[in-house]
């Protein structure tokens, strides 16, 4: 009995292993499944989709670039961005968690430390007032201590309003152009040509000559 006790021990070793591995896959699974609601919420992508947006809009082009470039540019720019937060969230959760260094409670901690990180160096301190007023709780002192249940919307309200206020920084040449066509045109009694014609030619090429895709994806990047 003790012989045959010792020759099924490794099986049961190997089926243990296996079990445990396929829990962290079905939980890695898990995560993966609000893949999009953690890059629209916790990442930079939410300011980088806002201000490519509103520069089509400005441009006067709502169809150009189109939405599936837009999306690629802002989602490869989300990647070079978060470079720094996705090592260390590889090195400490996923790395020590597949390693079966530490357990899936730990883990979430760990990972929910390494996205505060980068949220609370973004978030307006206001933002993160307003939730805790609504939330009727009072702020720590420590930001390890905020909860991510108000960084993440306080993140997210904080990125929306950069975002606004680099659209309008983009809107400012261009709403000055439309106006100076329009005058143009009054003054010229061409009433009858739509301003879009010309106006869409000419922000182009102001877009262009003032090297604005550089101007852009730098200040966005250097934003953060």
């Amino acid at each position: 009995m003790e012989s045959a006790a010792n020759d099924l021990a490794p099986l049961f070793s190997e089926l243990a292993k296996g079990t445990t591995t396929t829990v962290k896959i079905f939980l890695l699974l898990t995560v993966m499944s609000f893949g999009s609601a953690i890059i629209i919420g916790l990442t930079a992508f939410t300011r980088i989709i806002i201000v490519l947006s509103l520069l089509r809009q400005a441009i006067g082009s709502p169809q150009l670039p189109p939405n599936q470039v837009v999306m690629g540019l802002a989602l490869f720019m989300t990647v070079f961005i978060m470079t720094p937060t996705i090592k260390e969230m590889n090195e400490k959760v996923l790395g020590p968690f597949m390693n079966d260094e530490i357990d899936h409670f730990v883990a979430g901690d760990r990972a929910a430390t390494v996205i505060k990180k980068f949220t609370l160096k973004q978030t307006r301190q206001e933002d993160l007032r307003t939730f805790y007023e609504i939330a009727g709780k009072d702020r720590p002192n420590k930001n390890d201590e905020i909860p991510l249940s108000i960084a993440a919307p306080a993140f997210m309200v904080s990125e929306l309003t950069t975002a606004f206020q680099m659209g309008m920084y983009l809107f400012i040449p261009m709403v000055l152009i439309d106006l100076l066509v329009a005058g143009v045109l009054m003054s010229l009694g061409m009433m009858m040509v739509p301003p879009m014609m010309v106006t869409l030619p000419l922000k182009v090429g102001v877009f262009l000559l003032a090297d604005g895709w550089h101007l852009i994806v730098t200040s966005i990047a250097r934003s953060f």
